[in-house]
């Protein structure tokens, strides 16, 4: 715009414009200030812009053919003033807000301030010039430098000829719009592309990695085409096939596990019909052992299906306390309900018991036929295998022990059956026996007892079992064997003189023995010859007999007669008494 309108004006464009330089807004428009000449020559005229149909010529008045007067101070067109805008014939050229201020040229060239006077015209004043500012051809004026392109860079097309229109081949961008309509400039295309994390479904269901549009039919600028030369792959499809995939397996992985979880927490557990397929399996249930024990070790041996159904089974028979450890004979694929059952009734179970008292050599002889083996089998394992057993480290390597496992097949009940081997068997009843030792505090015990240690203890568990005859007895009798081991014993001189003890090593159980047999055996185990306790146990005490050498009477007792001769036991504290009871044995037994 000019120095004193507000009309858009010839003001040239600012370097830092984008668009400085441009050729125009059309396309087919020249340069401002620029003209055709011949030659290519640029011609040079002043710029001046169109407001309705003010002027010749496109709206630029012609050197000497000026169509207006402007009056001083201006006139307005359509809101506009051009009144600082003068024509200088001489020159050509547009002088802004200057020394030509009050000058007014007519079309001749006279200048009204010096009296209409015309001026010689030089030879290039003689030109002529057509309304619409152009030179005749051949002639150029000496037009001043134009703003927009000062140093004539820019070449204007031969006179009576089109210029060429640059923006309409396939290579040029399109031409600049004006200042007011001008947008952001788009993104460049990317020949590239790698989708960024943001395209969104579009970018991933459409098919297309950024170049379909491009790479369809080979349009568009240069006919770009994707990498390769290869016709890009659309994915829409298959990507469709692969989210179904993956969202109907998800579905259909949690619909599982969702019914796993519900059988799991609600519904009934797995179980067999009916009472087993026929084939018998042996089930040993440890000591101690719960339900869900027991129906793990059913479940392993293929007894029941589920460890649960057991469970289950075992909650609704008000008598599954009556389970006990041991050995259990079934059968394969039964139900949990059968399965219960049979475990309570005695068919299942090849019970072995060991009597309270029993000696080892008599319970070998019962493992050998519930076990079906030879006789002396399970005799010669315990021989050569003691070691191996299980037995407590306070429990070995005593001396004159006639076998180091007396004492130690704890009497109670055991499921023994065919197939099983003595060694399992042996091993089971040791651990039972050291487990109730060690219950009762055996190596505590012994001490406050004044015993050498639990070995000892258990040996007078013996002694008692042996001796006693009734529950009621067990006590006294284990007073009198305490009483007799004392220093103090002036009695029988801290001899024990127990009839069980020779019996025992004799093999035998008899009650009535010869003193001269007695007093001539110097066998370990003859307590009528040595003072003290035997080497070791003489039979397998049973629970009532350990508890009474825990905790003996004190009633001073240290005599004992079977008067009856078979379970009457008395005591006495004297001598004296003691012949009493001597007397009424004899007269029981008639001797």
């Amino acid at each position: 715009m000019t120095e004193y309108g507000r009309g858009q004006g010839s003001e040239p464009w600012h370097p830092e414009d984008p668009l400085y330089g441009d050729g125009g807004w059309g396309g087919q428009q020249a340069h401002a200030g620029q003209q055709p000449s011949d030659g290519g020559q640029p011609q040079h005229q002043p710029q001046h812009q169109q407001h309705g149909d003010w002027g010749d010529g496109g709206g630029q008045a012609g050197y000497g053919q000026a169509q207006q007067q402007y009056p001083h101070g201006g006139q307005q067109y359509e809101g506009q003033q051009y009144g600082t805008e003068q024509y200088d014939g001489r020159h050509g050229g547009q002088q802004h807000g200057g020394q030509y201020d009050q000058q007014r040229y007519d079309q001749q060239g006279h200048d009204p301030a010096y009296g209409g006077q015309q001026y010689p015209a030089r030879p290039q004043d003689q030109q002529q010039y057509d309304t619409g500012g152009h030179a005749a051809y051949g002639q150029q004026p000496p037009y001043p430098p134009d703003p927009a392109d000062p140093y004539g860079q820019q070449a204007a097309a031969p006179y009576g000829a089109e210029q060429a229109d640059h923006y309409g081949t396939e290579e040029a961008y399109p031409p600049p719009e004006p200042p007011g309509r001008r947008r952001t400039e788009p993104e460049p295309v990317r020949t590239d592309w790698d989708p960024g994390p943001d395209q969104g479904e579009h970018a991933f269901f459409a098919g297309g990695d950024g170049d379909d549009d491009a790479d369809g039919d080979g349009s568009g600028r240069g006919g770009r085409r994707s990498r390769g030369g290869k016709p890009k792959k659309r994915r829409n499809g298959c990507a469709c096939l692969v989210v179904c995939l993956v969202l109907g397996g998800g579905v259909a992985g949690f619909g599982y596990f969702g019914y796993q979880f519900y059988q799991d927490r609600f519904g009934a557990a797995p179980d067999y019909a009916g009472d087993g397929n026929g084939t018998q399996v042996t089930v040993t249930v440890p000591k101690g052992a719960g339900g869900s024990a027991i129906g793990q070790e059913l479940k392993r041996k293929g007894v029941v299906k589920s460890v649960d159904a057991f469970v289950t089974a075992l909650q609704g028979n008000p008598n599954a306390k009556g389970i006990q450890d041991g050995v259990y004979t079934l059968q394969k694929e039964m139900s949990a309900e059968s399965a219960v059952k049979l475990m309570l009734s005695p068919e299942s179970r090849n019970s072995l018991i060991i009597a309270e008292g029993r000696r080892n050599v008599d319970v070998y002889k019962l493992i050998d036929k519930r076990l079906e083996v030879p006789a002396g089998t399970t005799a010669e394992v315990a021989k050569s295998d003691w070691k191996d057993l299980g037995l407590p480290d306070w429990a070995v390597n005593h001396a004159d022990v006639k076998d180091p496992l007396e004492g130690f097949l704890y009497p109670s009940s055991y499921s023994v059956a065919k197939g099983q081997k003595p060694q399992e068997v042996l091993k089971e009843m040791v651990a039972r026996a050291t487990d109730k030792y060690e219950e009762l505090g055996f190596e505590k015990k012994s001490k406050e007892l004044g015993l050498d240690g639990p070995w000892q203890l258990v040996t007078v568990a013996s002694l008692v079992q042996a001796e006693g005859k009734t529950h009621d007895d067990f006590r006294k009798m284990a007073e009198v064997i305490y009483n007799r081991l004392k220093p103090t014993n002036t009695e029988t001189n801290q001899k024990l003189q127990f009839d069980s003890t020779f019996n025992y090593l004799m093999g035998q159980s008899e009650i009535h023995i010869s003193e001269s047999e007695i007093n001539s055996n110097p066998d370990p185990y003859n307590t009528y010859y040595h003072r003290g306790l035997p080497p070791g146990p003489i039979g397998n005490p049973g629970a009532e007999a350990l508890e009474a050498a825990l905790k003996p009477t004190s009633d001073g007792w240290i005599y004992f007669v079977a008067t009856d001769g078979v379970s009457n036991t008395e005591f006495a504290r004297t001598n004296a008494d003691f012949e009493k009871l001597k007397d009424k044995f004899n007269a029981s037994t008639g001797d």
